[in-house]
């Protein structure tokens, strides 16, 4: 919803494009897609899984009226450079900061960047009231506007039956928002705990040929670590696929999977067409982005963030069952 509104806010709608990475969830493509415009899918970086600045630019038309960076997995995206392309092409910047809860891009907290950021508070997010969103902004007009549409209409500063915008119902409601106000004060705790559970896992499993730790931008200085995630090579392990893998961790109780398809491969922009007729020049399935596919279907490995807040031999367990497979798998 947080998406949805910021996109109809900035006016994006029929014959746009708006610019998006390829793997990441459905919900950053829905709201392209329910405002009547085109999503753009681009490859992401294979060091990092975010978005690809160099990709971005290339696939800038005329037509193009956003970008939407996500920082997949609370990895920072390459600000400096998306925030460069935004200025040179005047183009706006939504970020999707769904899993970014306390990331940072050179001290300062993402979501802050662009003229929109969003925030997701569903249930797995490091910040949950089992659903429900936020949105920041620098911009005031911005601001007043986000009000008015996710509350009726109503004029932010107005009398209480005063409406100036066409608006719905996106309030959310008492109850959650309590919940995620007192998750403000636990948040930098919390944080700590995934700092120190994943500096165990990274320093472990850099040391196990086949195993890829996800990079960050140098610009990044923290991390939400939303999502751990390795990459599994299967070169290195006479060729047992991912799948293999992530069965032989799951065995030892390792909660482990494979995350994200690539985004084109929905059956949203494959079978569903007819309803959505501006997608109709558009033809998701010649779309071949070979990073993405790499990753989703061979070598993406995902922990989620409830498995890094435990103690520290809990951390240990994890490295030691991930030990315990690869020397099973490398002999």
């Amino acid at each position: 919803a947080a998406l949805e509104m910021s996109i109809m806010i900035l006016g994006i709608g029929a014959d746009d494009e708006v610019i998006m990475p390829s793997f990441t969830f459905v919900s950053t493509a829905n709201a392209v897609v329910r405002a009547g415009a085109i999503p753009v899918f681009v490859d992401v970086d294979c060091r990092t899984l975010n978005i690809d600045p160099a990709c971005i630019r290339a696939a800038i038309t005329e037509r193009t009226r956003a970008i939407i960076p996500v920082h997949y997995a609370g990895v920072g995206c390459d600000m400096d450079a998306i925030m460069e392309i935004a200025a040179e092409f005047n183009l706006q910047v939504i970020e999707d900061a769904a899993q970014a809860h306390g990331t940072e891009w050179e001290g300062r907290k993402v979501g802050a960047f662009g003229m929109g950021g969003i925030f997701s508070f569903q249930s797995s997010k490091n910040m949950t009231a089992g659903e429900g969103g936020a949105i920041i902004s620098d911009d005031e007009e911005f601001i007043n506007k986000c009000f008015s549409y996710q509350n009726a209409g109503r004029v932010r500063e107005g009398d209480w039956y005063e409406h100036d915008h066409l608006g719905g119902n996106f309030r959310l409601s008492a109850f959650p928002a309590a919940l995620l106000t007192a998750q403000i004060e636990s948040m930098e705790k919390d944080m700590a705990i995934r700092d120190a559970n994943a500096a165990i896992l990274d320093s472990g499993f850099e040391k196990i040929e086949g195993l890829e730790l996800l990079q960050k931008y140098p610009g990044t200085t923290r991390v939400s670590h939303h999502l751990y995630i390795f990459r599994y090579l299967k070169k290195y392990f006479d060729e047992k696929s991912r799948e293999q893998f992530l069965e032989a961790l799951n065995g030892e109780g390792i909660p482990v999977y494979a995350g994200y398809v690539p985004l084109y491969r929905e059956r949203l922009f494959i079978v569903n067409r007819a309803e959505y007729p501006w997608l109709e020049g558009v033809d998701f399935e010649k779309i071949t982005l070979p990073v993405t596919e790499r990753i989703a279907d061979e070598e993406a490995v995902w922990l989620r963030q409830n498995c890094l807040l435990g103690s520290e031999e809990d951390a240990m367990d994890i490295l030691q069952a991930v030990e315990k497979v690869v020397n099973a798998f490398s002999n």
